[in-house]
């Protein structure tokens, strides 16, 4: 069976843990393929609420195995919290048992979250992503895999914490790594993962002969990929389709279905240029604001919004091909008079349909609008019932309202791209998918 890809296609946020905890249900395998904890899933069903970092949205299906893949840096001590949140919640521990480690996944160390801290321009997370990639492509970070063959080496152990140190001086980080200190987290780290790391690119390569289910789960969004986004506003490593079957360890002809997820608008966390950016203190921006409770999962930030930008979208399937569209948080828009689309951009008297290279040119464009007509608000129970009457009824996206559709359909239609699902709010059932499509949950195996 081939594998699916799941990616954000926006500036991350876009509501990708939903969507992959719905694929997760006909999946076997869910595998996240590059960033850290710098990434925040949501997966709500009922009165419960998973906000994951590094564990995959498939947690939620017991019968769905999961890697941590190559591709990926890795906090154990943040993965250890979410674990035993998840042990509170299920009574489970996956780790070595459905939940495995890449040996080829990089640590993130104490040292790493020191140096991040003196990140003053991008508006990092603080998380140490960054500076646990750069230890990667300068080749002295540690993998999972390397533990046991340094940790009771003195002099790698010594010489690497000098260079640590020399490091966080450089950037004027009033802090020390010790080496006997370096040699006791690498000792925890490999007595508490030691059963969960394993060679997973083969353990996938192997599910995929055997016809299994893969899914590979990508964290942040497109117009973050450190080459093909805002640079330098961006994160610190690949967040596009092309990384998909590279951070997991096996090759890409495996993807046949690559899904991007975005929401009815934009959104965007920390620094770098927005040409559809609203104001959070007045008008549609607030009201999206506070009616998408948008706040970063990872930080607790205020998220920018903006109206829905189809020049930044039409760039993201530029890169990722995608064979279909998630809409998210088409219920937040509910109670606007009207609702606008970004189709273009002006740029010093000219007009732009395609995203300009540099953040610095991009921050001087101005959005060009079209405008729709808005629809009325409804409760979240009103909207699970209209995602009922979808799927009860056989109807799909007719259960939506004459305003409702055409505002979908136009977005389908700017972007080129078909739309297989929309979100109608936070819940597992709050969506309402094209029939007998991938999205479409009516016959879901029971999970979590």
């Amino acid at each position: 069976m081939p594998a699916t890809v799941i990616l954000g296609a926006q500036w991350g946020d876009e509501g990708k843990g939903k969507a992959i905890d719905q694929l997760s249900a006909n999946s076997t395998w869910a595998v996240r393929f590059q960033g850290g904890n710098n990434a925040g899933h949501t997966v709500v069903y009922g009165d419960t609420t998973l906000k994951l970092h590094q564990i995959p949205s498939g947690v939620s299906a017991l019968h769905c195995s999961m890697i941590l893949g190559d591709g990926m840096v890795i906090d154990p001590w943040v993965l250890e919290e979410e674990l035993d949140r998840w042990h509170k919640i299920s009574g489970e521990r996956p780790e070595g048992k459905r939940l495995f480690i890449s040996e080829r996944a990089s640590i993130i160390l104490p040292f790493h979250k020191l140096y991040d801290s003196a990140d003053k321009v991008v508006g990092t997370t603080g998380r140490g992503i960054g500076p646990a990639y750069r230890d990667r492509i300068e080749r002295v970070g540690i993998r999972f895999g390397d533990i046991v063959n340094i940790v009771d080496d003195v002099d790698y152990l010594r010489n690497n914490a000098e260079r640590m140190n020399r490091q966080l001086n450089s950037v004027g980080v009033d802090s020390e790594i010790e080496w006997e200190k370096l040699q006791k987290d690498l000792r925890w780290i490999l007595e508490r993962y030691g059963d969960s790391i394993k060679s997973t690119g083969l353990m996938i390569d192997f599910a995929l002969k055997n016809g299994e289910n893969v899914l590979l789960e990508g964290a942040q969004g497109a117009m973050l990929d450190i080459d093909q986004g805002t640079y330098p506003f961006v994160t610190s490593s690949v967040t596009c389709r092309a990384n998909a079957t590279h951070g997991a360890g096996i090759h890409p002809g495996h993807v046949e279905e690559c899904f991007g997820i975005t929401k009815a608008y934009t959104t965007r966390v920390g620094n770098g240029p927005f040409p559809s950016e609203l104001s959070l203190e007045e008008g549609a921006g607030m009201h999206m604001a506070k009616i998408g409770n948008e706040f970063g999962t990872t930080t607790g930030r205020p998220r920018r919004t903006g109206w829905l930008d189809i020049v930044a979208l039409k760039e993201s399937n530029r890169l990722n091909g995608y064979t279909g569209l998630v809409l998210t948080k088409l219920d937040v828009l509910g109670g606007l008079d009207e609702i606008k689309i970004c189709i273009g951009y002006e740029m010093e008297g000219k007009l732009l349909q395609i995203m300009p290279t540099t953040s610095k040119e991009l921050a001087k464009c101005d959005p060009i609008y079209e405008t729709h007509k808005g629809f009325e608000a409804m409760t979240e129970s009103e909207w699970i019932e209209m995602a009922n009457e979808s799927r009860n009824n056989n109807i799909g996206f007719g259960a939506l309202n004459e305003d409702m559709l055409n505002y979908v359909r136009r977005i389908e239609k700017l972007a080129g791209i078909p739309i297989v699902s929309i979100g109608v709010g936070p819940d597992r059932d709050a969506s309402i998918a094209s029939v007998g499509g991938p999205f479409d949950i009516s016959n879901n195996k029971e999970m979590f």
